[in-house]
């Protein structure tokens, strides 16, 4: 079996930056578990396979190296720039249909790429008082201001310096 693949940065200005993902344009869907042990193989964040459907309209489905997931967003910039440039030249929008909705990549003026994003229904989170309380102790940081739920749950802090304090890798010296 042969498959065309292209690495692409995402979110770069030039090679070698950015946020690399594997790009699998298809005729046709693979096995499940033949696409699982492609995306394990480039072992990157994710390994976008696509379909296409019509002109500007793909089947879209990502893996990491271990499990499909329900979004990437910087794969889906990766493949609509395989789209663009490589299969559809010329094409100025191109749509994807994933397991979490229609997503939609419009080609802008400046040489950019912008994209839609599926959104979820929020609502405040009832427990809010002793999970904060929980939640900034976990992390070291202060507790956040609010948190809702949906799909995931959603923690907002004032200070931006403690979310990014609880997201962010520490480093050697820190």
């Amino acid at each position: 079996m042969q498959l065309d693949l292209w690495q692409v940065d995402a979110f770069a200005a030039k090679p070698l930056e950015g946020n690399p993902a594997a790009i699998v344009p298809l005729a046709a869907w693979l096995d499940d578990g033949l696409m699982q042990r492609i995306a394990g193989e480039n072992n990157l964040a994710e390994t976008a396979f696509f379909v296409r459907r019509a002109e500007g309209r793909y089947a879209l489905r990502w893996f990491t190296p271990e499990a499909e997931v329900d979004l990437c967003g910087h794969a889906t910039l990766a493949s609509a720039w395989v789209v663009f440039e490589e299969l559809e030249i010329g094409l100025p929008r191109v749509e994807f249909e994933t397991r979490s909705g229609t997503l939609v990549v419009e080609r802008r003026t400046d040489g950019r790429n912008a994209m839609s994003l599926p959104s979820d229904s929020v609502a405040p989170f009832d427990g809010a008082n002793g999970f904060a309380a929980a939640l900034g102790d976990a992390l070291g940081v202060a507790p956040p201001k609010e948190i809702f739920r949906s799909r995931y749950m959603l923690a907002v802090w004032d200070d931006a310096a403690a979310s990014r304090a609880c997201c962010a890798p520490s480093m050697p010296g820190d």
